[in-house]
């Protein structure tokens, strides 16, 4: 089948006509083949543009799909798509939210726990969520105020510091950095002075360093002499000469030899003392009749008697 070229100019323009529609709806958002449902809220002013997202829990369920100002009520009217999978109660709330500081807004559904479905064309309530910007905004006359009395104190600070540097008097910063100054040449000839003093002494200096030296390896060399001396065996031998004398003593404590017997006897101990007795009163009548015991003096023997006391 021929057709005329008029039939093809018609089906020419109604199909570029199709497609300008399509292409229109395609820029504001909206498809003419979608089968999304629509439903609608108000808010006392604008700020959402067509193409606005519309979220639930974070995730992009839809889109705002027109805006328009109803002049009666002096409210706008937003008109927003859904995926027809998504189920939410018609006392829901869609909340107006930023979404970045750039000013983009968006629309969430914060659904309801009810089994009263929303159906196509049903009016939600809505509420606004403050944002960041909105906070500062309405916070900006106590940050203002605030940094006002920042930079005055910043003013003053500067002020003090001026007035500061440029004191003359002793207080001033001028005279303490002179101070400073003075200390620090100070330091300087003294620096120099010891510099000289080392210059001027450099052979003392290099005797007395010289004699460290020999008096460190003397003394070194007495440590390696005393290392070398057999300390062990002296102190085996001082350890066995100690064991023998806890020996000795250990066997004085248990009355053996002459020393164990004589702290331990009692006997011996009473026999040492009359003999100690005896030959204290012999020397006591030799001292009173010397003539009794040297013979050769006397002619006549002398009777001892034992009640004779000395004077």
């Amino acid at each position: 089948m021929k057709l005329s070229k008029e039939i093809k100019t018609a089906l020419l323009v109604i199909s570029g006509i199709f497609l300008l529609i399509y292409g229109f709806n395609y820029l504001k958002g909206e498809s003419i083949f979608s089968n999304e449902a629509i439903y609608y809220t108000e808010f006392d002013y604008n700020a959402l543009s067509t193409s606005s997202s519309v979220t639930i829990k974070g995730n992009a369920v839809g889109k705002v799909s027109d805006i328009v100002y109803d002049f009666k009520t002096g409210k706008t009217k937003v008109y927003f798509t859904v995926d027809p999978e998504l189920k939410f109660s018609k006392n829901s709330k869609m909340r107006l939210y930023e979404t970045g500081l750039m000013g983009g807004n968006a629309l969430a559904i914060i659904k309801a726990n009810d089994s009263e479905l929303a159906k196509n064309g049903d009016f939600i309530e809505s509420e606004i969520q403050p944002g960041l910007i909105s906070s500062l905004k309405s916070n900006f006359s106590g940050l203002s105020s605030n940094l006002d009395s920042t930079l005055r104190s910043a003013d003053t600070l500067l002020i003090s510091l001026n007035t500061l540097i440029t004191d003359d008097s002793k207080n001033g910063i001028k005279a303490t950095i002179s101070e400073l100054n003075t200390t620090l040449k100070a330091v300087k000839d003294l620096a120099v002075s010891a510099q000289t003093m080392v210059d001027n002494n450099d052979n003392k200096l290099t005797k007395v360093i010289d004699n460290f030296n020999t008096t460190s390896e003397n003394l070194a060399t007495l440590t390696d002499d005393i290392k070398q001396v057999e300390l062990s065996k002296t102190v085996d031998n001082l350890d066995a000469t100690l064991l023998t004398f806890n020996t000795i003593l250990g066997e004085m404590e248990k009355g053996k030899g002459s020393i164990g017997k004589l702290l331990k006897d009692e006997t011996l101990y009473d026999n040492l003392e009359g003999a100690t007795k005896e030959l204290e009163e012999l020397l006591r009548d030799i001292k009173l009749h010397p003539k009794r015991y040297f013979r050769i003096l006397s002619k006549k023997e002398i009777p001892y008697t034992g009640n004779e006391q000395s004077n």
